[in-house]
């Protein structure tokens, strides 16, 4: 069966707890769960908080990921399964509760001691109500793209 290497990009932020601990813990997992590890990762950033107000700020990375996939794959299922890796590291590093929403079904964000998400993957679009890839929101973060050039400045 034939195979494509497809990039995984993911992105790390902390604010609670020694952030640059929790930032390569989660990467270290990460290097487990996904079978491989990583291929590049950024520098280490310190940002403000983005959509909320907390006197903690973050640390960012985004790092990438070679996947081995068979060709033809579900990229949506294959997609979810990846959520479903950087959720459950969440929670074993310690985020609790599900997603909070307001009543005009905008995220409400909070302090974490991690947060992964899934930047691109491949050349792939998936729109589904538990994921987004593109991530929606990363055009518009200075501190996944700033990391996010830097490793593709590298390759």
């Amino acid at each position: 069966m034939e195979r494509n290497k497809v990039r995984l990009y993911l992105g790390l932020g902390s604010n609670q707890g020694d952030r640059r601990l929790n930032i390569e813990h989660a990467v270290a997992m990460l290097n487990v769960e996904l079978k491989t590890p990583y291929r590049a990762i950024s520098s280490l950033i310190e940002t403000e908080p983005w959509g909320f107000e907390s006197d903690k700020k973050f640390m960012n990375a985004v790092v990438l990921y070679e996947l081995d996939l068979p060709q033809g794959y579900n990229p949506e299922a294959e997609g979810l399964m990846i959520l479903e890796v950087c959720k459950d590291i969440e929670r074993r590093m310690g985020r609790t509760g599900d997603p909070q929403y307001d009543q005009a079904g905008e995220r409400i964000y909070t302090d974490r001691p991690i947060d992964i998400d899934i930047l691109l993957f491949g050349d792939n679009k998936i729109d589904c109500p538990e994921l987004t890839v593109p991530h929606k929101h990363m055009y518009e973060r200075d501190f996944v793209m700033i990391p996010l050039n830097e490793i593709n400045d590298k390759l």
